[in-house]
């Protein structure tokens, strides 16, 4: 998600008032909670064009559609009116499968995956908030992205849950567990591997489960190393 997200003080609110605001003011709103997102950085929109062209590549002439913030997603059954919506979010990347699902105001429904990019200002809003309205609606695949570490962080649903998120990053690259064939070129979109990467253990929230399975024999251990490998050497 781009810029800085912001609780604002009003009522409940609902996608009927959201339709009503003013046209050079982007929000979102949560559980009837309004958040305000200022304009990205200019890294996060070098990022969103890059992931946004590897993905328009591969879906290109298929039945699922790719959208960019920003883009309304209604996360409500196509049965609501705008009056009894309230939870509308702009991911900064949504791939949409089913067409029913769209319209002329955006989409009403769940999408397959969205990609949200982190920033420093965003970075609780996106990680906690986001994900947990992404995995309470049912969006199957959910990547976030961390521009500053080059990595992606992706959740998958599984018994109406996110797990262990997959930890990919410029070496690995990207792959989308529904879309099998889909994978993002990581040195495409951070740049190259920097000098000074290394092996680097990741705290065991965020291990993927694959790392897990194959270090067994350090269950006891409160770290796990990570199949992937990923920064860092930090300036001083």
């Amino acid at each position: 998600m781009a810029g800085n997200a912001q609780r604002d003080t009003h009522e409940e609110l609902s996608y009927a008032d959201y339709l009503n605001w003013p046209n050079d003011e982007r929000f979102e709103i949560i559980d009837g909670v309004s958040y305000a997102m200022n304009a990205p950085l200019r890294i996060h929109q070098e990022i969103l064009v890059e992931f946004t062209r590897q993905f328009a590549n591969h879906f290109k002439n298929k039945t699922c559609k790719v959208y960019v913030a920003p883009f309304d997603v209604r996360l409500a059954s196509r049965s609501k009116r705008d009056e009894e919506i309230f939870d509308v979010v702009q991911p900064d990347i949504s791939v949409i499968c089913d067409p029913d699902k769209l319209d002329e105001k955006g989409c009403l429904g769940t999408p397959d995956l969205i990609v949200e990019i982190l920033s420093p200002a965003t970075m609780s809003y996106d990680n906690v908030k986001k994900r947990a309205l992404y995995e309470k609606t049912g969006v199957r695949e959910f990547w976030l992205v961390h521009p500053t570490d080059g990595m992606v962080m992706a959740y998958r649903l599984k018994d109406g849950l996110y797990g262990k998120p997959e930890i990919f990053d410029r070496l690995s690259g990207a792959q989308s567990a529904i879309f099998p064939d889909l994978n993002i070129d990581l040195i495409e979109v951070f740049g190259p591997v920097p000098d000074g990467y290394v092996v680097k253990e990741i705290p065991v929230e965020y291990a993927s489960k694959t790392a897990s399975k194959k270090n067994d024999s350090r269950k006891n251990s409160k770290k796990t190393r990570a199949k992937t490998v990923y920064k860092k050497k930090r300036e001083k």
